[in-house]
């Protein structure tokens, strides 16, 4: 479905188009499945645009779709540290010394992760109910947590939560940098607007970062 028929600034050069998705629970961030399961090529008509890094299969939310492949390099290029806003709904209520862990960092089978900027809500965000409904115990509590990362590690808030005590059970993207999920629908999409544009031209044009030199292997 979509909001805005209209393309506003398309963005730099012939052919650059930029939309924003509102991925649902169980669709694959991809176009094609050879087993048949939910792809984006039932919600996004437009050609020749890829989505900007991933969302699990049973994660929600915010998909930034593109053909402007230096943005969507500078946007998931570790080095460039930019910021992904999540909304984890986890089961029972994280005390302090967990959500301080998730803060500073927490050791995964990778490596550890960088720190996370953490809040724990004090109410249930205004979010569409998921299909299906997440999995319900009536003697265990849930709680929200708005999580900040400048990383994308694979299922990163997952089996982060989970190190310190806490499953997530659902799991929804808010926010790419200065691009956010606001009101859009699942399944729905929109054109970015001229302000997220600019905002996004001003990351993709900043001077590139230089390699970290990887020290010299040794030799057995």
């Amino acid at each position: 479905m979509e909001c805005d028929p209209r393309p506003g600034d398309p963005g730099p050069g012939p052919g650059r188009r930029y939309l924003a998705l509102h991925k649902p629970y169980g669709v694959l961030c991809q176009f094609r499945d050879e087993g048949g399961r939910p792809t984006l090529k039932a919600l996004v008509p437009i050609p020749d645009v890829y989505p900007v890094g991933r969302l699990d299969r049973d994660s929600e939310g915010l998909l930034l779709l593109t053909d402007d492949g230096p943005l969507a390099h500078r946007l998931t290029d570790p080095r460039y540290a930019h910021p992904r806003t999540y909304l984890a709904q986890v089961e029972r209520i994280p005390d302090a010394p967990a959500l301080e862990r998730l803060r500073s960092g927490v050791a995964l089978s990778d490596g550890p992760t960088r720190p996370v900027e953490v809040a724990l809500l004090d109410h249930d965000p205004a979010l569409p109910d998921r299909a299906p409904p997440i999995r319900f115990r009536k003697a265990v509590p849930t709680a929200w947590l708005e999580l900040v990362l400048r990383e994308g590690r694979n299922r990163q808030v997952r089996r982060m939560t989970a190190a310190v005590g806490y499953p997530t059970l659902r799991l929804v993207r808010i926010a790419i940098g200065p691009v956010t999920l606001g009101s859009l629908e699942p399944g729905s999409w929109r054109w970015l607007d001229p302000k997220e544009l600019a905002a996004l031209r001003t990351i993709r044009d900043q001077p590139a970062k230089t390699p970290r030199p990887r020290p010299p292997r040794r030799r057995l």
